[in-house]
């Protein structure tokens, strides 16, 4: 435990290298000892699309058709992946992790203090990063959800899971436009933590919030493509183990 509290702070490349290591390391254990039950989704009512899950977020399922989304449902849709439903809180202890066991930031310290410093940091710039990128969003009348694909095959998949964290659809449901919202407000998100962030650089935080909403995404959306044939293998292997 010392060694996790006080390892030296790696370079930025090995930093990022371990951190989607870890993110996937952690998700592979999670899922092992959850029953299929918890991949089950937090609905809305039927046909509005405001699905939310706890690991990979707001998504479409492969049947339904996307139709975009009201002010209203924007709305409520922020307040699930902010507020009521636990994959932020999962996000930021995943961020705090790497943090602690980067020791970044250093005057923090370690121990539960310091990571329980370090998930409310996190949190809070998760959470402003969701209100700058549901408006923003909502003003380019942009997709806020991922739409998982029709295509078939693993390489197809993983294509669109990937670029979709790059690109979205506009108001037409069809059209691809980039994510400026989104990695607008992951930048704007990481340069506004820097207020609380002691001895923090304004551009080195925005950057580090750009480069973590690309890794984090990719990973959730590919999670978030292969959920079902997950879950669909998970139960078949505890019944043959039965």
């Amino acid at each position: 435990m010392a060694q996790f509290l006080e390892l030296p702070n790696p370079s930025p490349s090995g930093c990022r290298f371990q951190f989607s290591r870890l993110c996937l390391f952690i998700f592979l254990l999670v899922i092992q000892g959850w029953s299929q039950e918890n991949f089950t989704d937090v609905r809305a009512t039927s046909g509005e699309q405001l699905n939310v899950h706890w690991v990979y977020g707001a998504y479409v399922p492969r049947e339904a058709q996307l139709e975009s989304l009201t002010g209203h449902q924007r709305a409520r849709l922020f307040v699930r992946q902010t507020f009521t439903t636990p994959g932020i809180y999962i996000k930021s202890a995943f961020l705090s992790l790497i943090d602690q066991a980067s020791g970044k930031p250093y005057e923090w310290g370690g121990g539960f203090e310091g990571y329980g410093r370090r998930i409310a940091s996190n949190y809070g710039r998760s959470s402003i990063q969701n209100v700058f990128s549901t408006t923003g969003n909502a003003a380019l009348q942009y997709e806020p959800r991922y739409d998982r694909c029709h295509c078939l095959g693993l390489g197809p998949r993983t294509k669109h899971a990937l670029l979709r964290n790059f690109l979205t659809y506009n108001q037409t449901e069809n059209e691809l436009r980039p994510q400026f919202a989104l990695y607008g407000a992951a930048l704007g998100a990481g340069m506004l933590s820097s207020v609380w962030r002691p001895e923090s650089k304004l551009w080195t935080e925005g950057y580090h919030g750009v480069v973590t909403q690309a890794e984090f995404g990719m990973l959730s959306n590919w999670i978030g493509e292969f959920a079902p044939e997950i879950a669909r293998k998970l139960k078949f292997a505890r019944v043959s183990a039965r």
